[in-house]
This record gives structure tokens, C-alpha cells and sequence, in this order.
């Protein structure tokens, strides 16, 4: 993910400290987030599994996974450790109860982006997002104020968090979505949804996170599918009037 905008921000080194720092606190402190969340509503239903383990906890040691962690600066694809749960423990039953869970991780991502994007949306700072192309010239030029570099570090915390959060509901196994689906479908298919997701639900997402560089970045299902929810949700949490991709 770094490597990309190294080009852009070598006549701006603090401009890339700042970006690399947002991304870094963004990646490191969203998944620290996206995990406790899991583990504190489990808690509150009832399982007591996460907090047996420490994962009741905002310490990043308790929830990075090295790999994980490594291959998301590298290229934007990666995960945490992932969180216990008994679903059998929970008050509100096994499907209802893990798609509460489940769901939190994404919703904590969407929160910490909501309270990134709230000075953006008062336009206490402006809005500089390092992955939209109309702020190129900026990193190149140069000469900014305190409000750009802070404006910077935001706009990549908001983008960063809400990526995070729009690629983990999608419902394919072993993301977050794939335990929400099931509490929409009847018993028969939530438990054909479950088989399905299991045998065969990695397998296509990785075809999935592949397929633009299969391609050449010509053709990417999941780009095309994120893209116009991360735009909608930009505009949400920072209040801006135009697309982050196109």
C-alpha cells in the first residue's frame, strides 16, 4: 500500500511521514479496535471465551497477528488474530448472537472513521486523502501548514478505516460477513450458506483479491463492488461532495 505513493511523496518527506504515520495508526489501531470489538460484545452476550484469553483489551499485542499485520502495510490485504467465540454461549442465540459479533468489528472501523472525519466535516482541517489523484499536486509542491499535514493524516485514517470495515462485511469466509448472512436465511440455508462458505469461501476471495493482478489492474470484482460504498461513506464521515475513486 506504501510502496505505491512513494514516487509521489519523495519532494515531500514529511508529507510521506505523516501519510506513512496515518496509515500505520490507522492499520495498527483500527484492527486493535476491530478485534476488541469482537471480543467485548461477546462478552456482553454472555461468552466469557475472549476475556478467558485476554482479548477483552485495546493492547495491539493482544489482537496483531505478525503476518497479517506485515501484509496489510505491504499490500493493503491482511488480518488480525481472529477472536474465540463460543456461539452456543451467547444470550441471543448461535446465528443472532455471532452476526452481533461479527458485525461489531466493521462498525468499530466505521467509528473510529466517523471520529477521524469529524474535524474534516466542520472544515476545521481540509480534506487531502493520499489515494485520490486531484491531491497529487499537493504531496509534489510542498509548502504546507500544520492544517494540510493534519488534514493529510485524518483524510488517510478516515479512508484507511472505512476500507477496512467495507472489506470485512463482505460474506465470504473467514471475513466478518460471512457470520452475518446466516441470521437473515432460514435454518436449511444459513446452514448451506455455512457448508458452502467453508469448503470454498477462501478459495474466492483470494481469486477475488488476485484477480487485478491477474489482470493488470484491468478487471477487479471487488474494487468495483466496494468503490461506490467506500464514496458514500467518505461523504457520510468527512462530508465532502465528490467521489474518492472514480
Amino acid at each position: 500500500m506504501l510502496f505505491v505513493y512513494l514516487d509521489l511523496l519523495q519532494d515531500n518527506v514529511l508529507a510521506f511521514v505523516v501519510f506513512f504515520g496515518a496509515v500505520a495508526t490507522a492499520l495498527i489501531v483500527g484492527l486493535s479496535f476491530h478485534e476488541f470489538s469482537h471480543a467485548i460484545v461477546a462478552d456482553s452476550l454472555g461468552d466469557k471465551t475472549p476475556r478467558s484469553l485476554g482479548r477483552v483489551s485495546l493492547n495491539p499485542l493482544a489482537h496483531l497477528d505478525p503476518a497479517g499485520t506485515l501484509l496489510l502495510f505491504l499490500v493493503g490485504f491482511g488480518w488480525g488474530k481472529p477472536v474465540p467465540v463460543n456461539a452456543y454461549a451467547l444470550r441471543n442465540g448461535p446465528r443472532a448472537g455471532m452476526a452481533t459479533v461479527a458485525a461489531a468489528g466493521p462498525l468499530s472501523n466505521f467509528l473510529m472513521a466517523a471520529i477521524a472525519g469529524l474535524p474534516l466535516k466542520l472544515d476545521v482541517v481540509p480534506w487531502l486523502p493520499a489515494f485520490d489523484p486531484d491531491a497529487v499536486d499537493f504531496f509534489i509542491l510542498g509548502g504546507w501548514s500544520a492544517k494540510e499535514y493534519i488534514g493529510l493524516f485524518l483524510s488517510t485514517i478516515v479512508l484507511v478505516s472505512i476500507i477496512l470495515g467495507v472489506f470485512n462485511l463482505i460474506p465470504l469466509f473467514p471475513l466478518d460477513g460471512h457470520r452475518v448472512v446466516p441470521a437473515f436465511l432460514t435454518d436449511k440455508a444459513a446452514n448451506g450458506y455455512i457448508r458452502f462458505q467453508t469448503r470454498y469461501g477462501i478459495a474466492i476471495l483470494i481469486f477475488l483479491v488476485a484477480l487485478p493482478f491477474l489482470t493488470g489492474g484491468d478487471f477487479g470484482i471487488l474494487f468495483e463492488v466496494m468503490a461506490p460504498i467506500i464514496n458514500g461513506l467518505a461523504r457520510l464521515f468527512a462530508g465532502i461532495d465528490s467521489d474518492v475513486f472514480a
